[in-house]
């Protein structure tokens, strides 16, 4: 039990749930001030529709941080609540959890989101590695959903340990098959371990998904993955990612040790548009997509399209990197009609 572990279970969960409280208490003022900013702002409603938004977000996080607590106390403490019964249980939240907010969020946001490529029943009884451009929290949100709500799956996920400090995230995620990355693993531990071990065991209904960026994208980030491929000594592979104007190099590490722990799953690479740069509060503010059209574009590869050695499997990977590079030029977020939802 760490002096981290105490500060997000001891203050800042409390804090969550008293902030949302106080929010509710105080919502009638908050709606007038929305409403009276919202015509010196771009976009219909701007600062009502974020408002509510919010407002969601927060009671859905509370709501589930106190049945979250409940099962610790039905589990016996906690002695039993990594048991599969308690696991399914806890997919059947997170699953309900994102119905509720993604229902809400696209009406009030107008959204439309779709899915492009192979349909759910493309891979029946295959255990599937998900891999997606990474381009701040929304596309996370927005692909464990897909995954559950579209494709029937059980995801397990890699996910950077700073994603911890919201306290529904760490609580859920510390209980069903899922690994935070953090930048200093356990002695006797590298990252690609942590990776395979998370991989190992998928069966039919699974999903194990992973992020090859490691981060999400920004040009700075870009620039210091080509330079660190330079340094390297990797120059081939700095000039492809050169040529990528929207993604950042992939690190194949994690990807290589999924592969090789999981022999029998196939690979979907997914990208999309329309969830970039939301990687602060003044980003939502001023990019959260509302009255647009998102586009989810999957690909299915069988696993005997993968190529077996690692340099091959390497530039493999690449390749369908620049792919995803060429769909995101060619299909940024449409605006939705008037009238349409």
């Amino acid at each position: 039990m760490t002096l981290i572990w105490l500060v997000r279970r001891g203050v800042v969960a409390p804090a969550l749930i008293g902030i949302t409280a106080l929010l509710w208490f105080s919502l009638p003022l908050w709606l007038l001030v929305a409403a009276a900013l919202s015509p010196l702002l771009p976009g219909r409603w701007r600062a009502l529709r974020l408002l509510w938004v919010l407002v969601v977000y927060l009671s859905i996080e509370t709501v589930m941080l106190l049945v979250l607590w409940g099962a610790w106390f039905a589990s016996g403490c906690g002695r039993g609540i990594r048991r599969p019964y308690w696991e399914g249980v806890h997919y059947e939240w997170v699953q309900g959890v994102l119905w509720v907010f993604f229902r809400e969020a696209r009406r009030v946001l107008r959204l439309r989101i779709e899915t492009d490529g192979p349909t759910p029943d493309a891979h029946p009884g295959v255990p599937l590695l998900v891999c997606c451009r990474h381009a701040g929290p929304g596309d996370s949100f927005t692909l464990i959903h897909a995954l559950m709500h579209w494709y029937a799956r059980e995801p397990r996920v890699v996910l950077k340990d700073t994603l911890a400090w919201d306290p529904m995230i760490d609580v859920v995620l510390r209980r069903i098959p899922a690994r935070f990355i953090t930048p200093d693993p356990a002695e006797g531990e590298d990252l690609e371990s942590q990776i395979a071990g998370l991989a190992a065991g998928l069966d039919a209904n699974d999903a194990f998904v992973i992020f090859p960026e490691g981060g999400n994208f920004t040009p700075q980030r870009r620039d210091r993955a080509i330079a660190r491929l330079r340094r390297l000594g990797m120059d081939r592979m700095a000039e492809r990612a050169e040529s990528m104007m929207h993604v950042l190099a992939p690190k194949p590490g994690g990807f290589l040790a999924a592969l090789d722990a999981a022999p029998d799953a196939d690979v979907v690479l997914v990208a999309h548009t329309g969830l970039d740069h939301l990687l602060t509060v003044g980003d939502v503010w001023r990019e959260l997509p509302m009255d647009k059209r998102i586009v989810m574009r999957w690909w299915q590869v069988p696993r005997e399209d993968i190529p077996q050695g690692r340099e091959e499997r390497i530039d493999w990977l690449y390749g369908w990197w620049a792919e995803i590079d060429r769909w995101i030029q060619q299909n940024r977020p449409e605006e939705v009609p008037p009238g349409r939802s």
